[in-house]
């Protein structure tokens, strides 16, 4: 199996469990791979610079591109033979960009059109009971369920396999994600 068969994206739009979702993936043995998005934004504030999504949304996107690459390819200089989970992948940068309009750089599908993760992308469905906004998340509900339809769209377009990962506790959810990728003993 080549080596990036094991990095499994896990997506959706804000406030939806990725996280969550993620750390019991780690509990149960498995390498994750925060997402960039945050700490972009937190270093963008403290040093008082644009690359922010509700200031420049292009400099952002650029940055979240650069790092989500650097993520990838961190990741595959490691050459894992187990399963490594991606909180959003790059693909979500282009899902970004098409959201707000931006104009877009043929630079940044062709990355996305390089760097493969596996085949199924597990895509995490807008769930009000858990969202909630903080000074990283400024979306609005509304935006949240925009924000589900565009990943799925833009994933499917890259020829990805988008499976939608059920509301239910985040034990369920990690079962049914490992056993979706054939790994019932987990």
């Amino acid at each position: 199996m080549d080596q990036t068969n094991y990095f499994v994206v896990l997506t959706g739009g804000p406030g939806v469990g990725k996280t969550t979702l993620l750390k019991e993936l780690h509990k149960r043995g498995f390498s994750m791979v925060e997402e960039d998005a945050r700490r972009i934004i937190r270093e963008q504030l403290e040093a008082d610079t644009d690359g922010l999504p509700w200031k420049n949304k292009l400099h952002y996107s650029r940055l979240m591109l650069a790092a989500s690459s650097v993520s990838y390819l961190t990741q595959r200089k490691k050459n894992t033979k187990d399963y490594v989970f991606f909180d959003r992948g790059i693909p979500d940068t282009l899902a970004y960009i098409a959201m707000e309009n931006l104009a877009f750089e043929e630079e940044i599908l062709q990355e996305a059109k390089k760097l493969r993760y596996h085949n199924k992308v597990f895509i995490l469905p807008p769930w009000k009971a858990i969202y909630e906004n903080d000074n990283e998340r400024k979306q609005t509900w509304a935006e949240a369920k925009y924000t589900f339809k565009v990943m799925r769209d833009t994933y499917q377009k890259l020829g990805y396999e988008t499976i939608v990962v059920p509301q239910t506790t985040v034990r369920e959810r990690a079962t049914f994600i490992l056993q979706t990728l054939d790994q019932q003993s987990y």
